[in-house]
């Protein structure tokens, strides 16, 4: 277990992600308690929500996780009432990038009206498992998902970087949220990049996911972590120190 109730999964470097059976149907009360708080939820972010697919996963072991492809609003409605996980069982997986560059790591800070973890400095890129790539293939035949191709896709969205200005990608771990039950797959990047290129990248074909980037030197880590303790997302230190990066 991580602090404060987080949950660390450990996974193989070749981790197997499959979708093996379809969306469940919801008994009618729930469905009313799901479409409610997903009112809400889009009001609140004047309707900029879209309630496409994510994967959620039903059974996480090292070589492999099941699941199946759910609805976004079930998982923020999860998000907003944590106890609708006993009903709904959705547990979103997502992935989380840990750029390291020759002597610093990237961070991003997390825009206040944001759903899951408002206003808090996390590791880029990251994001839900969708299947939006499928069509070049990050779904296959057998109902396999390719965590990378997603990866490479929020890189582009979030930070305006190609796939190839990132190289040697290693799972570290999943780390499960103790509310939501979100489920972040951390994958360590290195990159050649200077601060200079990827902030350019950010400016200019950024999505705004993020509305401030920080390239944190290495040996400021733990001191960065210390300052912004309280608005640091949960599994930020899991994936630093398994990727090396975090000693203290």
């Amino acid at each position: 277990m991580a602090d404060d109730g987080w949950r660390v999964h450990e996974v193989a470097a070749a981790v197997e992600i499959r979708v093996v059976r379809d969306m469940p149907k919801l008994p009618a009360a729930i469905e009313a308690q799901v479409a409610a708080l997903w009112d809400a939820a889009q009001r609140r972010a004047g309707g900029r929500l879209f309630n496409g697919r994510v994967f959620s996963a039903d059974a996480i072991s090292p070589a492999r996780i099941d699941g199946h492809w759910t609805e976004f609003r079930r998982s923020v409605a999860q998000m907003q009432r944590p106890a609708l996980f006993a009903a709904l069982g959705v547990r979103a997986l997502a992935v989380g990038g840990v750029i390291g560059g020759a002597d610093f790591v990237v961070f991003g800070r997390r825009p206040d009206a944001a759903v899951y973890q408002p206003g808090e400095w996390q590791l880029p890129p990251a994001g839900s498992i969708d299947p939006g790539a499928a069509d070049d293939g990050a779904v296959d035949d057998a109902g396999r998902i390719d965590p990378l191709r997603q990866l490479h896709a929020e890189l582009a969205e979030e930070l305006g970087m190609p796939a190839d200005a990132v190289a040697a990608p290693r799972a570290l771990a999943i780390v499960e949220h103790p509310g939501s039950h979100v489920c972040d797959l951390g994958i360590a990047l290195r990159t050649d990049w200077t601060e200079a290129a990827i902030r350019t990248a950010h400016a200019g074909h950024g999505n705004g996911e993020y509305t401030a980037l920080e390239m944190v030197p290495r040996a400021g880590l733990t001191a960065f972590l210390a300052r912004h303790a309280g608005r640091v997302t949960g599994q930020a230190p899991v994936f630093l120190a398994r990727a090396g990066l975090l000693t203290a």
